[in-house]
């Protein structure tokens, strides 16, 4: 915080009058650990970019100084503790709910060439296919309708109808294989900006990318253990269903009252276990873990603190999910209606097109909201059980000096630089 003289000239422009101010010579090292002397042994290379001074846990409001001579304006802190370093897009303190909605935005406004262009392709990928089956199945109806105007005793052409469910439920699927691909790749690479952007620096879409594909293997190996998870109950629940159904053992509404249980018995596991695992790609990007270990990892980090994550990540699911339909509903109404009352092949690629867009536009906004919550629920959790907050504090003061944020910082995320247990 300030001395009472005001912002020094040499504060880089975008940094607070209260942060603190440089200190110490510049070493070869790209950081220094707060409160070490001039001069004291640091670690040298690429392999140790960073030490870390000893520091007590971290507490979020500390004890103002009594009043007294000494202590009024301009000197200490008489009106209030001083404020959290800034350098990026979120405060290096443990975060409010607030902190990660607003730096989940500031994601995307401090480097939007990178994410929005990234997040517009993988959502072009992932709508097209449930597009062109809309497409298809408007196409049905509207042929389905005219045969009916035609001849109103001749019955619905059942192929035609096929057709159109099966190109409905094949894009479905196929947009999911895509999905499963494309937004795995862009979960990891938008968490590799975000890791840069929480000191302030800006990264290209090319470098992240570079960054980011040697750990593509292990976000694969996440989402596949995720999907397994998932999956079991799911095939259990199948099989009860299906031997009871051939044994005949209940009725029609005795079978329909076993698969309501054993949804309402599904939904808390995925609440659960989603929750638990909802920080793991952020683990395997940013400290290089293994697919379990990184499981391991997001399990460790949520226990404690279960319901506040939970709640955070389920109302970013519904406000991105509003803000997507509220931007989707326009091109699909004209999707639709091109394709029911459109005439010919040009209708049906009008359709698809409008569907496209709509389907793109949306989760253009809402893949890197959520991937940027995800990301700073993680750093909120190493704060509040590692005391993470000193590290980046520590990186912040050395980059202020510096004036410019090294690439190394990424090596900070690493689990070498954060306290024991």
């Amino acid at each position: 915080m300030s001395d009472g003289h005001g912002p020094s000239p040499e504060t880089p422009p975008g940094w607070a009058a209260e942060q603190p101010p440089p200190y110490g010579p510049s070493q070869a090292s790209p950081w220094t650990a707060p409160g070490s002397a001039p001069g004291a042994p640091h670690g040298a290379g690429p392999e140790a970019p960073f030490q870390q001074a000893p520091h007590a846990p971290y507490t979020s409001h500390p004890q103002q100084p009594p009043a007294g001579p000494g202590h009024g304006p301009g000197h200490g802190y008489a009106y209030g503790p001083p404020q959290a370093l800034r350098p990026g897009i979120i405060p290096l303190r443990p975060l409010r709910l607030g902190d990660i909605l607003d730096g989940a935005i500031k994601l995307v406004r401090s480097n939007p060439k990178a994410v929005l262009g990234l997040s517009a392709v993988a959502a072009l990928l992932a709508s097209l296919p449930v597009a062109v089956g809309q497409a298809f199945v408007l196409g049905s109806m509207r042929s389905t309708i005219s045969e009916s105007y035609a001849d109103p005793y001749a019955g619905p052409d059942p192929t035609g109808m096929y057709g159109g469910v099966l190109a409905q439920y094949g894009g479905t699927l196929v947009s999911l294989a895509v999905s499963f691909v494309v937004v795995t790749v862009l979960t990891g690479v938008l968490t590799r900006i975000l890791g840069r952007a929480v000191f302030g620096g800006s990264i290209t879409a090319g470098e992240a990318w570079r960054l980011t594909r040697g750990r593509l293997p292990a976000l694969f190996g996440v989402v596949g253990l995720l999907v397994v998870i998932m999956a079991v109950p799911l095939v259990v629940f199948a099989a009860i269903v299906w031997a009871v159904y051939v044994t005949g053992t209940l009725s029609a509404g005795g079978l329909l009252g076993l698969v309501l249980l054993m949804v309402v018995l599904y939904l808390p596991y995925v609440v659960f276990f989603r929750t638990k695992f909802g920080l793991a790609a952020p683990a395997v990007v940013l400290e290089g873990m293994s697919p379990v270990a990184a499981l391991r990892r997001s399990w460790q980090l949520v226990s404690g603190d279960f319901w506040r994550v939970f709640g955070i990540m389920l109302l970013t699911s519904l406000i991105v999910g509003v803000v997507a339909g509220i931007l989707q509903v326009p091109f699909t109404f004209a999707g639709t209606f091109l394709g029911l009352l459109g005439d010919g092949p040009g209708a049906a690629i009008g359709a698809a097109v409008l569907i496209t867009i709509g389907g793109t536009v949306g989760a253009m906004i809402s893949y890197p909201i959520e991937a940027g919550v995800a990301g700073l629920l993680y750093a909120d959790r190493r704060m509040r059980s590692e005391a993470f907050d000193l590290v980046l504090q520590t990186a912040a003061v050395e980059q202020q000096r510096q004036g410019w944020v090294h690439a190394s910082a990424d090596d900070l995320w690493r689990p070498a630089h954060t306290p024991g247990p």
